[in-house]
């Protein structure tokens, strides 16, 4: 590279960085869930049970748990500037009869579909592809 062409691209490329500084810096960062515990208050368009059991818990950066409403689960969770998605789920096999089980299961494959999510106070929404309505979570530890 020439004389004439570095002394162009040093401050171009000092200019383009500081741009992309700029940008990020007007972006507030998102909240970390890491460390928060959340029960379920509704499935998209459905209250969950009475007395449900189901709930999220961010233990550390890049793992969930929880109780499906019979059954624990677990996995990874990807958490970036408002998208959030799970992977690597699996969970306990106790027997789960009626209500519980359809709730269990609608619950789990509905973490698995979700795309994005929102804090809004002590309430998180965590919105599913082909759910009109969010999952709606109330928190219950830090």
């Amino acid at each position: 590279m020439s004389h004439s062409t570095s002394c162009f691209v040093r401050p171009f490329a000092w200019f383009a960085i500081s741009l992309s500084l700029a940008a990020c810096a007007g972006q507030p960062a998102a909240p970390s869930l890491t460390g928060t515990e959340w029960r379920l208050e509704a499935l998209g368009d459905s209250a969950v049970m009475e007395r449900s059991q189901a709930t999220l818990t961010f233990p550390e950066a890049g793992r969930v748990a929880g109780n499906g409403s019979c059954n624990r689960f677990f996995g990874s969770v990807r958490i970036t500037q408002g998208h959030i998605g799970f992977d690597q789920m699996g969970s306990t096999k106790m027997a789960c009869m009626g209500p519980a089980n359809e709730q269990e299961a609608r619950y789990l494959a509905a973490l698995q579909k979700a795309e994005r999510y929102e804090l809004q106070g002590r309430t998180l929404l965590i919105h599913v592809t082909g759910m009109a309505k969010p999952l709606r979570f109330v928190q219950t530890a830090p």
